[in-house]
């Protein structure tokens, strides 16, 4: 689940940071933190299974919380800020907090963006999955690849030491070719105790270095990228986030961990 980009405005064109307070995770905390991310994987890979035309957004909804419950956790998107359900489950146009319904029902050639997150002991794992329904086409197969992709570019940079822009640059600098839109209006977060804490993850480069990487930090890195333009439209239920132009939008993310070793450790990837 995402953040709002702070004063409703692309991060990119604010001049002052607000002072932040970035959490640096002790090795009990990391060990929790883990298992939440373990236990989210696996939810994933089988909410990945029931994917398919016929199925509804409800459905995949109550299939999850009942696996979150049965894992000992809690969902935590449920009831978050009054969301409805364990899930956001956001096809084709929709891009990100779309709200489970019985009646929205998975049809051959969608894409369906499924987030979704758990607590485990206090701690909050998130991640999100954009998944073809049946046979889709080749132009939508390459969106959730370079998705997926633009993620993994990011992370490279995801190194102690560096700065969070250097990873926010390295998501824009590879999604700019494809003449996708990256959504400037939602970023990725931390996360530990909480869901959502500092700082604001944006996947385009800044006006600022950023907060420098440390071991133990945290982290929901999430692309979201648009076939056609950048633009957004919210929804008048208070989540729905659609493409302005009503082209399919995909989403990537996982909750990683700066390590002392170099590279980032993905923790919602069995």
């Amino acid at each position: 689940m995402l953040f709002k980009a702070p004063e409703g405005a692309a991060v990119r064109n604010r001049r002052k940071d607000r002072k932040m307070s970035v959490t640096i995770k002790s090795p009990r905390e990391i060990e929790l933190m883990r298992h939440s991310c373990k236990v989210l994987a696996e939810i994933h890979e089988r909410l990945k299974e029931e994917v398919k035309p016929g199925i509804s957004t409800l459905e995949l909804d109550i299939m999850a919380e009942r696996l979150i419950r049965e894992n000992k956790c809690i969902p935590n998107f449920l009831h978050y800020n009054g969301f409805p359900a364990s899930i956001c489950a956001s096809v084709n146009e929709e891009i990100v907090h779309g709200i489970p319904r019985k009646d929205k029902i998975l049809k051959e050639g969608d894409i369906i963006s499924i987030d979704c997150g758990c607590i485990y002991e206090g701690y909050h794992s998130d991640a999100a999955r954009t998944h073809a329904v049946g046979k889709i086409s080749p132009e939508l197969e390459k969106l959730i690849r370079e998705t997926e992709n633009s993620f993994y570019a990011g992370i490279k940079k995801a190194v102690a030491g560096n700065h969070l822009n250097d990873i926010c640059t390295a998501i824009e600098d590879y999604i700019t070719p494809f003449g996708y839109g990256i959504v400037e209006e939602l970023t990725g977060h931390g996360i530990g105790t909480h869901m959502h804490e500092d700082p604001s993850i944006p996947n385009f480069a800044m006006n600022r270095r950023g907060v420098k990487l440390r071991p133990g930090m945290t982290f929901a890195i999430e692309p979201m990228i648009n076939l056609g333009r950048a633009d957004v439209i919210f929804h008048d239920d208070g989540w729905t986030t659609t493409t302005a132009d009503g082209l399919p939008s995909a989403h990537y993310e996982n909750t990683i961990l700066i390590t002392e070793e170099g590279e980032p450790e993905i923790l919602t990837l069995l």
